[in-house]
């Protein structure tokens, strides 16, 4: 589950980071979308940030859960901050899709 909280947390931060103006236009290399399409992309995110905070209550508890949801939180946000700079961003939106499904598949396996 943890796996999937991760992939979850990374997928969130994606989509709050494709809600800036200057992101798009880092990943996309085009001129930004419309004011509702970003609105959108943030709604999702925080959605998705949620949706890893319950998957990390669900699996560890009260006690422990929200522990490992800001540890998620802090790799996650460290992959994509080290994903947007430094290198080709390009790799972040099939991550984005490709991490929940993997970790999805680990934690049924």
């Amino acid at each position: 589950m943890m796996l999937l909280a991760l992939g979850v947390s990374f997928s969130a931060f994606a989509a709050l980071s494709l809600a800036m103006e200057k992101h798009q236009l880092d990943l996309h290399g085009k001129q930004a979308a419309p004011l509702s399409r970003r609105r959108q992309w943030s709604v999702l995110g925080w959605v998705l940030l949620g949706v890893a905070f319950g998957l990390s209550v669900v699996d560890h508890g009260w006690a422990m859960g929200p522990v490992l949801w800001l540890g998620t939180m802090t790799i996650a946000g460290l992959l994509l901050a080290f994903g947007l700079y430094p290198w080709k961003p390009r790799w972040i939106a099939p991550a984005a899709l490709a991490l929940p499904v993997l970790g999805l598949v680990v934690a049924l396996v």
